[in-house]
């Protein structure tokens, strides 16, 4: 069974991190990235956030909206919980640079 309420209250939760991610992120460079040990954290933080929101969202809902890269997301968590230590900077700046514009517009357009 679907819950529409939970899934709304778990899509705007996921919308406040990326809105976050934008405003902390938007015009940093690379270099000022990779030594911001705080802000580091402080992304790495919400993207895991991002993830557990999305496994509290109903199969269902997911599966109506095929269009989100459910998977790469959460994949995204997954080596940051647990490479945590080694996590590939690049990545999660490619990922604050370019893909939470992508997928905040797409959940955005859920309906």
């Amino acid at each position: 069974m679907d819950n529409k309420k939970n899934n709304e209250y778990y899509i705007n939760k996921i919308l406040v991190d990326l809105e976050f991610l934008i405003k902390h992120t938007k015009g940093i460079s690379k270099d000022e990235f990779g030594n911001n040990e705080l802000l580091l954290d402080s992304i790495m933080f919400r993207f895991i956030q991002i993830s557990e929101h999305i496994k509290k969202l109903s199969i269902a809902f997911r599966n109506e909206h095929p269009n989100i890269p459910w998977r790469d997301i959460i994949g995204l968590r997954n080596r940051i919980v647990h490479e945590y230590g080694n996590v590939d900077l690049e990545i999660i700046y490619d990922a604050v640079k370019e893909d939470i514009y992508i997928i905040e517009k797409l959940f955005r357009s859920i309906d």
